[in-house]
């Protein structure tokens, strides 16, 4: 993912450079693409979807534990 969006930014950026301007600058660019975009704090889409999993199954978990709280407090209520 990171090279691809690393990729497409560099050929963005060097579409706005001159023909001649040469493979050095071109690679300068992508380096600091890179360092940048490693100190940002971002997950991976996958890795997103999978927490989000494991967020609704553990909320789904909270819920069903609540209504059983819920009826023990009013089976000891009764």
């Amino acid at each position: 993912m990171k090279a691809e969006l690393l990729e497409k930014i560099t050929s963005q950026i060097s579409a706005l450079l001159p023909e001649q301007a040469g493979q050095d600058i071109k690679q300068n660019i992508q380096q600091v693409l890179a360092r940048q975009l490693n100190k940002l704090d971002v997950v991976s889409r996958d890795e997103f979807d999978a927490q989000q999993a494991v967020l609704l199954r553990t909320r789904e978990k909270l819920e069903a534990l609540e209504k059983q709280v819920s009826a023990l407090e009013n089976s000891i209520k009764s």
